[in-house]
């Protein structure tokens, strides 16, 4: 069962739910895309599936999705938000684990860009990572990846609209040499499968493995 929490965050607070592992080898911080909060099914399904995995997840939310705003906000704010929960974990939750940082399209955007702001996380981890709009192949959003040191791993459907295969494949590959990118066959941007029979939840809990396989080759390294 998730435990409800609420976050110090600035002068307020943010929600955030906790799935915790038996006896975890890790913790991975989880923040959602721009169009569905942190109780989205597809973010559930995923941190439960991380979490049997041995990895306890905390999944929050940004102060937009609290406030029930349309919007996302501005990169300053998400990214300070980030630095905060961050913060937040390492002091209350992580103990003495090493903490992953993870995001779907919108949220693992702002974490990396909080990362090349000095947030600390062992690695990143990208669910269906923008990094174009679609049809808009000629605006990458890739120049803030490139001096980062940090481990980081791609998680991307075939057939998302916001990420071209052949540019993703060519950005990852001039990322420092730790970082990797897995493909979902016929995936799109919520690694949705047409005719796959599947529920949301479960496309969620689809990258649960290869999401532990890459933290524990981090462990490993370690």
């Amino acid at each position: 069962m998730s435990q409800e929490l609420n976050i110090p965050c600035g002068t307020e607070s943010v929600t955030a739910l906790l799935d915790e592992a038996e006896n975890p080898l890790a913790f991975l911080v989880l923040a959602h895309g721009a169009g569905a909060g942190k109780d989205h099914d597809f973010m559930a399904g995923y941190a439960r599936a991380v979490a049997e995995k041995g990895i306890s997840v905390l999944r929050f939310n940004f102060p937009y999705m609290d406030a029930g705003k349309k919007f996302p906000d501005r990169a300053p704010v998400a990214i300070n938000v980030w630095k905060q929960i961050r913060e937040w974990v390492g002091a209350n939750l992580s103990g003495e684990l090493p903490v992953f940082a993870a995001g779907k399209s919108f949220g693992g955007r702002m974490a990396s860009m909080a990362v090349a702001d000095g947030m600390d996380t062992q690695a990143l981890i990208f669910l269906g990572y923008p990094l174009h709009a679609p049809k808009k192949e000629d605006k990458l959003r890739d120049e803030h990846l490139y001096p980062l040191q940090v481990p980081m791993l791609f998680l991307e459907g075939t057939r998302d609209p916001f990420a071209n295969q052949e540019l993703m494949t060519r950005v990852v590959s001039n990322l420092n040499p730790a970082s990797e990118v897995v493909w979902f066959e016929g995936g799109d941007h919520s690694f949705k499968v047409a005719r796959s029979g599947r529920t949301v939840s479960e496309d969620g809990a689809g990258l649960a493995e290869a999401t532990a396989a890459f933290i524990l080759r981090q462990l490993s390294k370690d």
